[in-house]
């Protein structure tokens, strides 16, 4: 019997700061939880590697809050504890999101010692300005700085954060920092329009009034110049968000869109399963405290139904520019399927909001502009 193939993510919830549009479970100025957090962490990759024995891990994602922030000697420690307890694949994909201003000579050397091989660096934007009022932390001057060490350290599959749409970002400030990131011949761009969550700095902000989010016709236009600017410079677009070289695709949120499993420990973290979808609880005490205690507490357990599969498979599938089979799709979710869809496929079709070839449809450019709406029709 093959073995299944799944992605391992690791959750660091530690900031120095969290940032104005930050809704992930992220908490600053918890250094006395570091070590406990460590140590619950590394408890639970031993707790859950007998579940997944038989599994390959082909990807690694170590991510935050900021993992870069902690020592550099808690990211190996995590990693040898899966090394040694799970089943890595050869060639195994390892990512660890750093801020800019926190990686130094000793953390990349000993990331690379540890098997980390990719890097993703929040960078957001190029002008000190918006990133002071981002409530970041770092320069612009920090990333650069940031890269640079990378590279001297045999990094080269280097992802860099960016955001648009943010408030009163002006589109000469938004071409301003792509053409930064193409200058700097980059592996990989995750290129996000901002989203205002309720509950952030920025969600409060916003209720207040004393800022608003962008334009429509503006995010478009700042959008559709960075996918034209990247594309040309040969990041090529493959999801919605997302640009790289070729053959260097993050392969561990390849996964997630695809559809397939993957493990998540630590505070907060999400997993998928066995058409299982669980997740840790986000209070850090209380993470620690069920590790201790040999008992897990979630915060969500989902058995997905059939249906459920299905409109994730064409909710994450459509994200991608490969797009989706649905000759594929119905041997898994039957032949009435397509019948099903029909009608609204022929529809955007007509729109040119998708396209079609043979069994595969995608949405086309003009469609990445109304992905959400699209995908709630389909669906």
């Amino acid at each position: 019997m093959d073995k299944k193939r799944i992605g391992l993510y690791i959750h660091i919830p530690f900031c120095k700061q969290k940032c104005f549009y930050c809704d992930f479970p992220s908490y600053p100025n918890m250094e006395d939880y570091w070590e406990p957090y460590i140590d619950a962490l590394a408890q639970e990759l031993i707790l859950k590697a007998e579940e997944f024995k038989a599994s390959y891990v082909e990807t690694v994602f170590i991510g935050g809050g900021t993992p870069s922030l902690i020592p550099a000697a808690f990211i190996s420690r995590i990693l040898d504890t899966v090394y040694l307890h799970y089943n890595i694949s050869p060639g195994c994909e390892c990512t660890i999101e750093c801020n800019p201003g926190t990686l130094t000579d000793e953390k990349l050397k000993i990331y690379k010692d540890s098997g980390v091989n990719r890097l993703s660096i929040g960078l957001q934007a190029c002008q000190d300005e918006i990133l002071k009022a981002l409530g970041r932390i770092h320069t612009f001057e920090d990333f650069l700085t940031s890269v640079k060490l990378a590279r001297k350290h045999g990094f080269y599959n280097i992802n860099a954060d960016i955001i648009f749409g943010i408030p009163n970002q002006t589109f000469e400030q938004w071409k301003e920092t792509v053409k930064q990131i193409i200058t700097l011949d980059l592996a990989h761009v995750s290129c996000y329009s901002l989203l205002i969550e309720e509950g952030t700095v920025y969600g409060n902000m916003k209720k207040e009034g004393t800022i608003k989010e962008a334009e429509d016709e503006l995010d478009r236009k700042m959008y559709h110049y960075a996918v034209d600017r990247f594309n040309a410079a040969g990041l090529y677009q493959y999801e919605i968000s997302n640009f790289a070289k070729p053959h260097l695709r993050c392969r561990h949120n390849m996964n997630y869109w695809r559809r397939g499993e993957y493990l998540g420990v630590g505070a907060g973290a999400h997993s998928h399963y066995n058409s299982r979808r669980f997740a840790n609880t986000p209070d850090i005490a209380l993470y620690i405290q069920g590790v201790n205690n040999r008992k897990l507490i979630l915060s969500e357990d989902i058995c997905l139904s059939r249906e459920d599969r299905l409109e994730e498979s064409i909710f994450l599938g459509l994200r991608l520019n490969e797009g989706i089979d649905i000759s594929e799709l119905s041997k898994e979710f039957g032949t009435e399927l397509e019948s099903r869809i029909n009608k609204k496929l022929h529809m955007f079709i007509s729109q040119e909001l998708i396209e079609r070839n043979g069994t595969v449809i995608r949405l086309t450019e003009k469609g990445m502009d109304f992905a959400n709406a699209i995908i709630v029709e389909l669906i």
